[in-house]
């Protein structure tokens, strides 16, 4: 199969969806010998030749200082989307219901490939959080939602995920695929743990809880610095670790100082290197995670991976499969339930490592096994639109639209291929021009140089005569 993937989101741009992207081009390609082509928004000055497998970026506007640090791709280049074409792809996945929706769309109209939507976070909310009109991000999501509706299946990354987007207005239905972990199951060597946390203060008897994700308030990272407050007031000792970055950085640092917590919080900032990662997750006690807007919650079946047992809100997304006490620990969305809990088993190592070791065998599960369920869905997606059974994506009101824009690109590649040919014969027969005239030109010097050479040795001849 070729499979082309969307999302508008990608390296140098790291974020849990492009990681989703990086590791289903990965496997696609090396497991299941897929052909991969890989389309984004492009930002200026990166190498995106360094891949295995192509990638496209397309046209995008600087909006990172009004997004978060993210461009905004522009679906409506044509030569880019040509080339998503040529390469004539069985499956269009797309990962994200903005531009990367639009192309899905316009290349569907082109190549009659079924497309797939991942939804994977609550897209609502960071459009609210972005545009402050309501009626404006009002519009904004049901434009979401529309483009959504118009897939021809949507999988949802948790039960959760598929019923906020139900709240939001999306009519269809939707299938549960999970996201595998790309951490090895298993602990970090001692050696190598002291190796990337030795700078920092965490003493050996001092439990060490730690945070991994974008820096923002939504997550609930105010409830865990108001909970740690309350555990020092009660005279325990501890070390918080916040590891990311995120435009919220600097207001929770000053909360933290306010709080009076400063010195026993650690923000360490964004660490790229999966192995350093592991190491962090390694040498923490517990993880904490009282976000209810994350859908899925990557980071806590990476923490798994290492042993790590997750704190987490009762009820949220993030918290599906947790058996309080067994394989994970739930709580209600307070920051005293929070205090509560880290007063009761943050000394308790042997029990935080017993519901670790738990949470290792029972949540991980590895991207090889995630990719191999996709791609069989794949298969059976195929299959669907062969025999005719496959669901009939919703009409939506900008139907027409898409359907227009698909057929002027498809005429402007056509334009551009007759102008490339004309261009090639012309050239073709100027060089052939430029042949002759060259050859003829060498002919001339050659009857000269000759000529040349006769009259000298004639001359020659005749002056010792």
């Amino acid at each position: 199969m070729n499979i082309c993937l969307l999302n508008d989101s990608f390296p140098p741009v790291i974020d849990g969806v492009a990681n989703v992207v990086i590791n289903y081009a990965k496997y696609l390609q090396s497991e299941h010998s897929c052909g991969v082509l890989v389309g984004t928004p492009d930002y200026p000055g990166t190498d995106y030749s360094v891949y295995p497998y192509k990638v496209i970026p397309y046209q995008s506007f600087n909006t990172t200082a009004l997004a978060s640090g993210y461009r905004t791709g522009n679906p409506f280049v044509g030569k880019a989307i040509s080339e998503m074409a040529a390469f004539a792809p069985d499956i269009i996945h797309s990962h994200c219901p903005a531009s990367a929706m639009v192309i899905a769309r316009i290349l569907r109209e082109q190549t009659d490939a079924p497309v797939i939507l991942t939804y994977h976070t609550k897209y609502d909310i960071d459009i609210r959080r972005n545009v402050k009109l309501k009626p404006v991000a009002d519009e904004g999501i049901r434009a979401m939602v529309s483009n959504i509706e118009a897939c021809d299946e949507v999988w949802a990354v948790s039960r959760g995920a598929g019923e906020s987007l139900k709240a939001l207005g999306f009519q269809g239905d939707y299938r549960v695929m999970n996201n595998g972990v790309d951490f090895a199951k298993g602990r970090v060597d001692e050696t190598q743990v002291k190796e990337v946390t030795g700078e920092f203060d965490l003493p050996a008897e001092v439990p060490v809880f730690l945070f991994v994700g974008r820096l923002m308030t939504y997550k609930g990272l105010p409830l865990i610095l108001e909970a740690l407050k309350m555990l020092a007031e009660r005279g325990k000792d501890f070390r918080m670790v916040f590891v990311g970055k995120g435009p919220d950085r600097a207001l929770l640092e000053k909360k933290a100082e306010e709080l009076g917590i400063s010195g026993k919080c650690i923000f360490v900032g964004p660490v790229y290197d999966r192995e350093k990662l592991r190491a962090w997750n390694t040498r923490a006690d517990l993880f904490l995670f009282p976000s209810t807007f994350d859908t899925n919650g990557l980071v806590v079946r990476e923490a798994a991976a290492c042993g790590l047992a997750s704190v987490l809100i009762r009820g949220s997304c993030a918290a599906e499969g947790i058996t309080d006490g067994r394989n994970g620990f739930l709580i209600d969305e307070t920051a005293e339930a929070m205090a509560a809990l880290l007063e009761k088993v943050g000394d308790d190592l042997p029990l935080l490592r017993e519901v670790g070791q738990h949470a290792m065998d029972e949540i991980y599960c590895s991207w090889e096994d995630c990719i191999s369920v996709a791609y069989d869905r794949y298969g059976a997606v195929l299959e669907e639109k062969r025999s005719g059974t496959l669901r009939k994506a919703k009409k939506q009101p900008t139907d027409l639209l898409v359907s227009m824009t698909a057929h002027t690109m498809e005429e402007q590649a056509r334009l551009r291929r007759i102008g490339t040919e004309l261009f090639n014969d012309f050239k073709e027969t100027a060089v052939g021009m430029m042949e002759n005239i060259q050859e003829a030109e060498e002919s001339a010097e050659h009857f000269w140089d000759t000529l040349a050479e006769d009259i000298q040795r004639d001359l020659q001849e005749f002056y010792r005569k």
